[in-house]
């Protein structure tokens, strides 16, 4: 007699959250450094390094073409060798996800003041209006919101129950914000690893580049000597500098924003434990 096996029932095959994975790409964190070292190459080669831009242009051309007497300031910066490319790479990347930040951390800040919304639902709440505090997260629209609504619908769900106890459907409320903020919290801080990197990276980068010219402009002294040679060594030591410059620039954007977006971040964090805290305090108070 074949065994038969117990069938799982619709119910404990559902899940008990009703929290659902956002499914969002993050092509950007691979496609976006791509784009920009090709973009870094195109700048350096072809804009910086335009044979109008010289008085004595290289006519070989090619991967480096070795251009000499740059007619203005900015230009040389091409002589900066091939560290120069890399380095406005390094600056187009901090700018394309300083953008993609800037307008993520917005969005999840949603609209209005995060306290002035906390109070809102507190107010709500204390008179027994769930679905009008439900309300006021659709309104508030970005994380803090995102978290509330998942708790006061486990909240709605639990006055209702009558198996549990008020301190087991207190934990379920508790459990439900967790998750909801285990889903927010990666997508608020996903890409910020780029600006931390590059904020150290970047004036390595810049002092390698330094090194390399200044080790190129020491050679042509030892092997030209005389005046001439001193002046060749001025001017390489000038442009290498580029490299620093550049270099210490794109690390200084980088750290700056790093700091700017982990306060807003850290200021959402706090809107969502304290939403938290609310609700589970709530419920213990009203529904003993």
């Amino acid at each position: 007699m074949a065994e038969t096996r117990p069938v799982a029932t619709a119910t404990a095959a559902k899940s008990s959250t009703s929290v659902q994975p956002k499914k969002k790409s993050n092509s950007i964190s691979w496609l976006a450094p791509v784009i920009c070292i090709v973009a870094g190459y195109i700048i350096w080669r072809f804009l910086l390094g335009d044979p109008s831009n010289f008085t004595n242009p290289d006519p070989a051309g090619g991967f480096w073409p070795k251009h000499k007497g740059p007619k203005s300031g900015l230009v040389r910066m091409y002589d900066g060798g091939i560290i120069v490319p890399i380095l406005i790479a390094t600056f187009l990347t901090v700018i394309t996800f300083v953008i993609e930040r800037l307008m993520t951390i917005s969005k999840a800040t949603g609209s209005g003041n995060i306290a002035e919304f906390i109070r809102k639902v507190q107010y709500h709440l204390a008179n027994k209006n769930v679905d009008q505090a439900i309300s006021e997260c659709d309104r508030q629209k970005g994380s803090v919101g995102n978290v509330m609504k998942a708790g006061l619908r486990k909240y709605k769900e639990m006055i209702s129950n009558t198996e549990l106890d008020t301190e087991q459907k207190v934990l379920q409320i508790q459990k439900e914000v967790e998750e909801a903020t285990a889903l927010e919290l990666p997508m608020l801080e996903k890409n910020l690893v780029f600006l931390s990197t590059i904020a150290s990276v970047a004036t390595l980068l810049g002092l390698l580049g330094t090194v390399l010219g200044m080790i190129g402009s020491f050679a042509a002294l030892a092997s030209e000597g005389g005046g001439g040679a001193a002046a060749e060594l001025s001017r390489g030591i000038s442009e290498a500098l580029y490299n620093t410059a550049l270099g210490i620039g794109t690390s200084a954007i980088s750290i700056i924003m790093y700091n700017i977006f982990t306060t807003k971040i850290d200021h959402i964090t706090y809107g969502i434990d304290e939403s938290g805290f609310t609700l589970t305090q709530s419920f213990a108070s009203l529904y003993k």
